[in-house]
């Protein structure tokens, strides 16, 4: 009985282990025959493609081909240009963003310039483009920015970096033109001394094919080769590779920055004109007496003196009071740039009416003497422009010793209108006042004798151009 039982069991596991030896095998036979319908026509285990994979794939990538250059001339066809000049800004065109490329805003870094910078993170990498010349209506002169992948097929490309600079007043005037051009220099002196490969100059957005020489040469000094670009190679877009642009010029730049900026403006024409200062400030006469250097700045036309001859004298005289008190008297139209430059350096005190020309005392060292004269209406109608030169001597380190507005000539015919007022006076002649200009002559002498007398040596004396020039 237990052997008839022992039988049935090992029966019934003999069976169980056929049953699944035939499902395996089953199974075995099953993956295999997908396996090898897989490698027929798409296997992805096998790298020896089929012609058919292998034309799927082509057509695959030839399809994505087509969609990237679709893409890409629908990204060149849709770049939107916008006027340079935004009338919508017109009460505002000097704060904010501006009316220049209204639609981006600076970038801003304490006590630093505004500026812009193409292309950055601010612009998402994407290149800035001009489109127009016009010197009249900055509204038909546009820009855009642009991938550089997505340029229109039509672009020039001037690669290398350029300065951009859009000015409210303009580049000719030495006083304006200097405002606009000189944040170039600090940024250039805070980005390893990079210099442009060409400048870009805008007026409210009109383009402006010529700089003053002064403010060239000046820029000339500092960068190499000034070159203009004019975009004369057709009415297409222009874009750069690298640019900087400044449409705030240096109005939120901190004082102490402005000074770094003088500085290195100073060093870099004297050393573009030859002029060593070295020993300037313990020049002294046979006798030992330290020399103090006068210079009347004269100018022609608008904002002379109208007896510069008695001026003239007055100033002389004062000066033969102190010893070692040298007078020169100097035409600012008859110099040259370098002439200037020599003229200011050799300079402590300048005395000058209201103009361009005392944009000069840049060339000064620090801590010498600016005095300056205004014709009749200036103080009433000139607002606060006629503190210029008084920002400027601060901003380059002098020291502004006032100022005197005439108030002998003319009235004006239409008081209650400012501007009209100012209009009337702005070009008048320059009087005088002996008894005003001697004492006051004679103050500046004296201050200037004392402060000569305490410089204990020459390193003293010009500390602040003794250093090699940056850049």
């Amino acid at each position: 009985m237990k052997m008839e039982h022992h039988l049935k069991s090992c029966t019934r596991n003999k069976n169980k282990m056929s049953t699944i030896k035939f499902i395996s095998i089953f199974l075995f036979t099953l993956f295999l025959v997908v396996i090898l319908f897989h490698i027929q026509y798409s296997s992805p285990f096998d790298f020896s493609l089929s012609a058919r994979s292998q034309r799927q794939i082509f057509l695959s990538q030839e399809n994505y081909s087509v969609v990237i250059k679709s893409m890409t001339a629908k990204l060149k066809d849709s770049l939107t240009f916008l006027p340079l000049k935004d009338l919508r800004f017109r009460e505002t065109a000097t704060t904010g963003h501006t009316w220049f490329m209204s639609s981006l805003n600076d970038t801003h870094k304490e006590n630093e310039a505004e500026h812009l910078y193409f292309p950055s993170k601010a612009s998402k990498g994407r290149l800035l483009c001009f489109k127009g010349r016009d010197t009249k209506d900055g509204t038909k002169n546009t820009y855009a920015l642009a991938w550089r992948e997505g340029l229109p097929d039509s672009a020039v490309l001037l690669e290398g970096l350029t300065f951009v600079s859009d000015t409210y007043f303009d580049h000719t005037n030495l006083w304006h033109g200097l405002c606009a051009v000189a944040p170039f220099v600090r940024w250039s002196t805070k980005n390893e001394c990079l210099k442009p490969t060409r400048w870009v100059l805008f007026h409210w957005g009109e383009l402006r094919l010529k700089m003053g020489s002064w403010i060239q040469q000046l820029m000339q000094a500092n960068f190499g080769e000034v070159k203009l670009e004019g975009f004369d190679r057709g009415d297409v877009p222009y874009c750069f590779e690298k640019a900087v642009v400044m449409r705030h010029e240096i109005s939120k730049m901190g004082q102490e920055n402005k000074l770094k900026m003088f500085d290195l403006l100073r060093c870099k024409a004297r050393s573009y004109c030859g002029i060593n200062p070295a020993g300037k400030g313990r020049e002294i006469n046979e006798r030992g007496v330290s020399i103090i250097r006068l210079t009347l700045l004269m100018r022609r036309g608008s904002r002379t003196f109208k007896n510069a001859t008695i001026v003239t004298d007055i100033f002389a005289k004062e000066c033969a009071r102190v010893e070692g008190c040298i007078l020169r008297v100097v035409q600012s139209e008859d110099l040259s740039f370098c002439d200037q430059v020599k003229v200011l350096t050799n300079t402590d005190i300048v005395a000058s009416p209201v103009g361009a020309q005392l944009t000069n005392m840049l060339f000064m060292d620090r801590e010498s003497s600016v005095m300056q004269f205004y014709p009749k209406g200036w103080l009433e109608y000139a607002g606060s422009g006629q503190y210029a030169y008084h920002w400027m001597a601060n901003q380059s380190g002098m020291k502004h010793q006032g100022a005197w507005w005439d108030p002998i000539g003319e009235e004006c015919p239409s008081p209650q209108d400012q501007w009209q007022c100012f209009s009337f006076h702005k070009d008048g002649m320059v009087g005088h006042n002996e008894t005003h200009f001697a004492e006051w002559a004679r103050r500046v002498i004296d201050q200037v004798r004392l402060i000569k007398m305490e410089q204990a040596s020459a390193d003293q004396a010009n500390k602040h151009d003794s250093k090699t020039c940056l850049c």
